[in-house]
């Protein structure tokens, strides 16, 4: 292609670019700002763990990492209230934290969690804990090493959207 011919080439695609006659790049949600108000959403624990652990080093703590047995009992956490429609299911006998540590092998384990309904963001989560000072303090509990975040949905719940997280110290042997 000669010279000619590219400046006229260019000229045409920066008129149709500043025109607004090309298609423009989708923008990008960030992860944390992704709604988990639709079927199958899953939080991106990676980000969450990543989001909480610089939280936790803001404040003098250590960072916390993913374990995906944790991942498996917060996922059952929130379907359990998804399905119920109500944080409530939390309180059933099967659901309590010392039976889903259990139930993975690790009775003697240390863990703290939050549940909560409504919130329809990571960063929406995240922000209620923090103002929380029951929520908060589990986020910002010393002994966590270890962590587990999961969200049902629930189209016919009020509050839509369950959050469960496990924070725990690491196994005991």
């Amino acid at each position: 292609m000669d010279i000619t011919r590219f400046k006229a080439v260019f000229i045409v695609f920066a008129c149709l670019l500043a025109a607004g006659c090309l298609p423009k790049t989708p923008d990008v949600v960030p992860v944390f700002y992704q709604s988990m108000a639709v079927v199958d959403a899953q939080v991106d624990q990676q980000v969450a763990a990543q989001m909480i652990s610089q939280y936790r080093a803001n404040n003098g703590l250590g960072p916390v990492t993913v374990d995906p047995a944790l991942g498996a009992i917060v996922l059952s956490q929130a379907r359990a209230m998804a399905k119920a429609g109500s944080v409530k299911a939390s309180l059933a006998k099967n659901q309590l934290l010392s039976a889903r540590m259990a139930a993975i092998g690790e009775p003697g384990t240390y863990a703290v969690e939050n549940v909560s309904g409504g919130y329809r963001t990571l960063a929406n989560a995240f922000s209620g804990w923090r103002d929380s000072p029951k929520h908060n303090a589990v986020m910002l509990d010393s002994k966590a090493t270890r962590l587990g975040i999961a969200t049902a949905y629930s189209p016919r719940a009020k509050h839509k959207v369950f959050w469960s997280l496990v924070m725990a110290a690491p196994k005991q042997q």
